[in-house]
């Protein structure tokens, strides 16, 4: 059982920032920190005072987080970033938001006193003496302080108060992780209600010192307790007015805060296997738990419930059937063809999600240079003649400015370049398509073709394909490629109405070129040769991409199976130290690395030979290098043992701080189940005869900070958690157990309905009755009564029903009535007079049918089947009431 905190993100936009540059504007950028560690630094919107970003993230976290702070800064060229403001959130504040927060909130002015974070660590004690009591306080260690001076590290003591007294330790130079271990005493007055105040400076010679933060003690308290000893959090100095909030803007966020209590893999088993059983069913499953979970999922959560459920049946090899699942039931309640797959289904965002999970890597294969050439070639493009500004043209080779007319030619010719080119590039891509997105179109296309087959709907099924294809996958990239990592910044103005018209233009050609298509924009009818053309192509794409048998299907994934995928790749710069002794020098040098499932290699480009580094199972930390150790804040760690198990360090710098959390998400996702995983490093190097961090001699001194290997970054590309997206299912199911309930009554109360789920091995599930309510379906109870840990459901003839009442026990070998689906301790109710033989009867008697409700009375498959033993484990244990 593990406790999993994570945080969605949404940074939407800004308004009435302040200005910092001469020109009366800003070039305003955030960064998100959580506990003061930069994990997001969003795109800079250039000269603005209202910037958008409509960027969004998810970060997972360690449950014990503070707070999360969105600092606005002004970036500049020649000199430090300014800051603009910051808004900060505590954890407390996300917990009272379920649903999460949203809306505007002002930025407030950084005051360097609050800007404190790490820990100290203390050991209290009162000493009793002959005449009078001491207050011992020993200062041991901090570590995390705030970095204050340039160099990026601090020069930090410990200054101790009580009772009008004031004690010091010595200074620690150039150090974030001070180790004193140093003991100050006071005298103890009885009764006095002073408090001890431990505070952390970091000492300046020329300007004052600057505050670190402080920890304060109820005497009293500790006087009762006699002796405290642990790492205590700085807290920041609140005792100084602030500056008026309103006056430096205001950000635009939605953040919510999701804590999830993840249970062992067996507990979900009923829950996954109901669900698989249900799509492996398919439109046959007489439960269709899957409707009803469409049914009741909301707008705005839906698109959630979806990417779980997708990943959910990734990780058990029946995303196809699901899909194929979600096309029928749309297909069944579709009459018009124009209207398929045009609304915000659980079909439409199920495949959405499953293009970017699957698709991801090959849209960057095909979009990817014509994104790039779009970026690098800033042409002013405009085909809407009444948008047309000849003045933000330029002149021509003849030095006059260029007509209107002749704007738009050149904008036509631009535009049917670039469309030309990605029509050329997805035709070429047939092979490099995931074979799993290939059988899922091909799916989709065979679906819609048996449901529209007249001659008058033959494009019905392109129309399908190209609706997620063009419309919700390769038009949204163009459109904002940052949010498909396909370029590091948001598009300026210029090249943002490029990518718009472009986006326009695959539009149409995924429409087909429909009448209805051409006369909402009539200003595109210059693109509509290269349209035309592209409708043609697009078709022969699409009757190759479907044309996949499934012998060559499982041969792709099998050969697919054999290569270790490929998680992440890029540039960074190795660190290389040259000489030995007091002379030697450090340097970083440029290679291509690639992450995968086995090893972190490298090769001097992207086509050269590659050459092992690291093997992912001999990881044992990533975690960031401290600015001061190389003068930069882009440096990170990596841990391991190589193969004749000795300790190494591998230095890697990235170009920015989101390459740097990303490579280390990736690089700690990989390595998270690995044996013996660090829980403290050292953030400096062993330089010298010492560590830069802490200054301890011994290089192999446990480490002076905690590591953080459940801090990542959530990608696209994310292995698998099964358990988590199983644990987000039951939330789901539990958040609308109600509804679930009042369909199941409606469905029962229908003569012509099966009401029930269909299980494992053709039983069937019904919800069981209160007062206990387990949230039946398939999920785990809400407070199950104690006896039942550890408890198992017995083997029962399948086709048999126990005649007693609910809640009452065999007397002869203890096992419990079945229609309530609760074990009922024998001290809770008398055994009951009847003997097993009259405690059950077949189903398929007539006789027993006079005294059960119809909702009890199902027939099952066969007399001989017998119910599998399933666990009840501890709490939250997953027992499901199956009568089979």
């Amino acid at each position: 059982m593990a406790k999993r905190s994570s945080l969605f993100i949404r940074i939407v936009e800004g308004k009435n920032l302040p200005a910092k540059d001469i020109t009366g504007s800003s070039d305003p950028y955030c960064i998100v920190k959580v506990d003061h560690e930069p994990i997001i630094r969003t795109a800079t919107v250039w000269k603005t005072l209202c910037p958008f970003w409509g960027e969004e993230y998810q970060v997972h976290l360690l449950p014990t987080f503070h707070s999360v702070a969105f600092y606005v800064m002004d970036e500049d060229a020649l000199s430090r970033d300014d800051v603009i403001g910051k808004v900060c959130l505590t954890r407390d504040t996300l917990a009272t938001h379920p649903k999460g927060f949203s809306g505007w909130a002002h930025l407030t002015e950084v005051d360097p006193d609050e800007e404190v974070q790490g820990e100290i660590h203390l050991r209290l004690e009162v000493v009793l003496g002959t005449r009078a009591c001491r207050l011992r306080c020993s200062v041991l260690e901090a570590r995390d302080l705030a970095p204050k001076d340039r160099n990026g590290a601090s020069d930090p003591f410990v200054r101790v108060r009580y009772n009008g007294r004031t004690q010091e330790t010595s200074i620690v130079k150039k150090s974030r992780y001070p180790r004193w271990n140093e003991t100050f005493e006071f005298e103890l007055e009885e009764g006095a209600a002073e408090a001890l105040c431990v505070e952390a400076w970091d000492w300046d010679l020329v300007s004052r010192n600057d505050f670190l933060g402080k920890v304060v003690f109820n005497v009293q308290r500790l006087r009762a307790a006699q002796q405290e000893e642990g790492w205590f959090r700085l807290q920041p100095d609140q005792s100084k007015s602030r500056r008026e909030e309103g006056n430096l803007g205001s950000l635009q966020l939605e953040v919510r805060l999701r804590d999830e209590m993840v249970l062992p893999s067996g507990c979900y088993q009923p829950l996954v296997q109901l669900l698989c059983h249900e799509v492996k069913l398919g439109t046959q499953s007489p439960g269709q738990l899957i409707l009803l979970i469409e049914e009741t999922t909301s707008t705005e959560c839906r698109q959630d419930v979806a990417t779980t459920l997708l990943k959910l049946f990734l990780g058990q090899g029946l995303a196809k059937d699901f899909l194929d699942l979600l096309f029928q039931l749309e297909l069944g309640r579709t009459s018009e063809a124009n209207t398929l797959f045009r609304s915000n289904s659980l079909a439409s965002k199920s495949m959405e999600s499953f293009l970017k999970v699957a698709g991801m890597r090959y849209l960057h294969g095909v979009l990817g240079p014509i994104i790039d050439r779009v970026f690098e070639e800033k042409k002013y493009v405009e085909l809407d003649p009444s948008k047309v500004e000849v003045k933000d043209v330029g002149c021509s080779g003849l030095h006059r400015p260029q007509t209107e007319a002749e704007v738009l030619e050149q904008s036509a010719q631009t535009l049917r370049a670039h469309l030309g080119a990605l029509l050329s590039s997805l035709s070429r891509s047939v092979r490099a398509c995931p074979a799993v997105v290939r059988a899922t179109f091909r799916q989709l296309f065979r679906r819609v073709r048996e449901r529209f087959p007249s001659a008058q709907d033959e494009n019905v099924p392109f129309i399908a394909v190209t609706s997620f294809l063009c419309l919700r996958f390769i038009s949204p990239a163009i459109m904002a490629p940052k949010l498909f990592h396909l370029r590091e910044r948001h598009a300026d103005a210029r090249t943002s109405r490029t990518l718009l018209l472009l986006a326009k233009a695959v539009q149409n050609v995924g429409n087909m070129d429909t009448p209805a298509s051409r006369a909402k924009e009539a200003w595109m009818e210059p693109l509509q040769p290269t349209v035309r053309q592209g409708v043609a192509q697009l078709k022969d794409f699409i009757t190759k991409l479907v044309d996949i048998q499934e012998k060559e299907e499982l041969d792709l994934q099998r050969a697919l199976s054999l290569q270790a995928p490929l998680l992440k790749e890029g540039p960074l710069f190795i660190h290389r130290t040259k000489g030995k002794g007091p002379l030697m020098s450090s340097s970083f040098k440029k290679l291509h690395f690639s992450l995968t499932t086995e090893a972190l290699s490298f090769a001097k480009t992207p086509s050269s030979k590659k050459s092992t580094l690291i093997k992912l199972a001999h990881i044992r930390a990533a975690e960031k290098v401290e600015e001061k150790s190389f003068g930069s804040s882009h440096v990170m760690q990596v841990i391991y043992t190589d193969d004749v198990g000795r300790s190494q360090t591998a230095y890697l710098q990235c170009k920015c701080v989101n390459e740097l959390n990303q490579w280390l998400s990736a690089l700690r996702k990989v390595s998270i189940n690995n044996t013996g995983l660090l829980g403290s490093y050292h953030p400096g190097v062993f330089r010298g005869d010492k560590w830069s961090c802490c200054h301890q001699r011994d290089k192999t001194d446990l480490g002076c900070d905690k590591t953080r290997s459940r801090v990542t970054l959530q990608e696209w590309n994310d292995p698998l958690d099964h358990d988590l997206e199983a644990q987000l299912i039951y939330r789901h199911l539990l958040g609308v157990e109600a509804t679930l309930r009042e369909k199941h009554r409606q469905l029962s109360a229908d003569p012509e309905a099966d009401p029930v789920l269909t299980g494992p091995g053709g039983g069937r599930c019904f919800p069981p009755e209160p007062p206990f309510g387990d949230g039946g379906w398939g999920l785990p109870p809400r407070g199950p009564p104690a006896f039942q840990t550890g408890a198992t459901l017995p083997a029962l003839p399948s086709s048999y029903i126990c005649l007693q009442p609910p809640r009452t026990q065999w007397p002869s070998c203890s096992r419990y009535c079945r229609t309530s689906g609760k074990p009922i301790g024998p001290a809770q109710l008398a055994p009951h007079p009847w003997s097993p033989a009259a405690s059950w009867s077949c189903r398929h008697e007539a006789a027993p049918h006079k005294a059960l409700s119809p909702a009890r009375c199902w027939e099952t498959p066969a007399h001989s089947q017998l119910f599998t033993s399933v666990p009840l484990a501890g709490v939250h244990g997953l027992g499901l009431s199956w009568a089979e």
